[in-house]
């Protein structure tokens, strides 16, 4: 059965069916799960990488013990070059926010115990003339199942997990036809069954993390009042499109709402009521921003909404569209406005993605100033003791 097929059977029961993709491929993974995956493959593959930087060479007195010294010393520098390789790696300070550079610190983790064991499986082949020597060689065997049943400790999907499982799958085999170290011939086919069991069992624990993480980065995701995406989440969210258009040098437009006179809705009608315009004002806005947009409840009754790809004209007739449907009613039949501001990537060239955030914000704090219920764009000084002219008057 194909894997695409695989999934859905073992799991339709436990996830909704627009989260299969996810689970199946990398593909269809959002920036911010992206680099959240990327951050914890790589803080484990660190963990990992320290525990078995410190164990490898404690098995150095058993190989010296058991084999004859000529063979000793090769399985000594073979330790100690795999005892290194894992330190360095657990070790890497790099930064890592990225799925590719997630994939390389994994590939490199699961390579240095595949190495090791098609290196040391010709040098053992044949050595086991006692029990003790047999039990010993047995062990070094057995390490394609210790780090096939590792994919279990990290986030992946069931591509993923088949992948990386491979290399080991391989190793195992061509070792069976080399000559096995831990049994004849014939139970190790059986052998080879079971590490391909214990891979598609590690996979699935892999794929369950997965899904607890993108379960998690949901909740934490959105404001529960408004359905908006939380500054938190809205904060990193930013930071990868700001980079990006920098990187493109493409346009992109941060629009900061205030709705005008909100706390009075609650003084006088209560929070009930408060909560009601929110939630309605932020419908709104959302029915009329494309699917790549991001509207972010920036806190209390402030939303921030990120246009990637969006230039300043289109930035305004977005902005014309959601005043025109307005921000809903409130408690007392009026409609309720907001001071609007508005920054561009490539027009103001801020320093970062904070500065395009602040100076959207001094933009709606001057709408606020000037009487509210209007927008003030790149082309107006933020000098509050200036005159200028909101962008609403000038499409008028």
């Amino acid at each position: 059965m194909r894997v695409d097929r695989l999934l859905p059977a073992l799991f339709g029961a436990f996830v909704r069916g627009d989260e299969l993709p996810t689970l199946i491929q990398p593909t269809n993974h959002t920036p911010i799960l992206q680099r959240r995956r990327a951050a914890m493959i790589q803080s484990r593959v660190r963990m990992v990488a320290l525990i078995f930087g410190i164990l490898t060479p404690l098995w150095i007195a058993i190989d010296v013990t058991v084999f004859d010294w000529s063979l000793a010393i090769w399985l000594i520098v073979l330790r100690l070059t795999a005892s290194a390789a894992f330190l360095a790696l657990a070790f890497d300070r790099r930064s890592c926010e990225d799925m590719a550079g997630a994939w390389r610190r994994l590939a490199a983790l699961l390579a240095i115990p595949t190495l090791f064991f098609a290196i040391s499986h010709p040098l053992l082949y044949n050595q086991g003339v006692d029990d003790l020597r047999i039990a010993v060689s047995a062990g070094y065997g057995y390490l394609p199942f210790v780090m096939v049943a590792g994919l279990s400790v990290f986030p992946l999907t069931a591509l993923e997990g088949a992948l990386f499982a491979t290399p080991m799958l391989a190793a195992h085999l061509a070792a069976g036809f080399y000559g096995s170290l831990v049994m004849p011939f014939p139970s190790y086919i059986s052998a080879l069954w079971l590490l391909a069991l214990i891979a598609v069992v590690a996979t699935l624990a892999a794929i369950s993390q997965l899904h607890f993480m993108i379960a998690l980065l949901e909740q934490a995701a959105h404001d529960t009042l408004t359905g908006a995406f939380s500054r938190r989440i809205g904060e990193e969210l930013l930071k990868l499109q700001v980079a990006h258009a920098e990187r493109t040098s493409q346009a992109l437009t941060a629009i900061f709402i205030d709705l005008d006179d909100f706390k009075t809705v609650n003084d006088r009608h209560g929070h009930e009521e408060g909560d009601r315009v929110l939630r309605h004002a932020a419908n709104t806005i959302r029915s009329l921003l494309r699917q790549s947009d991001a509207l972010i409840r920036w806190g209390g009754e402030e939303f921030l909404i990120v246009m990637p790809d969006t230039p300043m004209d289109g930035a305004m007739i977005a902005v014309e569209r959601m005043r025109r449907a307005g921000f809903g009613k409130r408690p007392d039949g009026s409609l309720q406005t907001a001071s609007i501001g508005i920054a561009e990537q490539t027009a103001d060239r801020p320093a970062d993605w904070e500065a395009l955030v602040e100076l959207a914000d001094q933009r709606m704090y001057r709408a606020k100033q000037d009487g509210k219920n209007r927008v003030i764009g790149p082309g107006d000084r933020i000098n509050p003791n200036t005159d200028s002219q909101p962008w609403d008057e000038f499409l008028a």
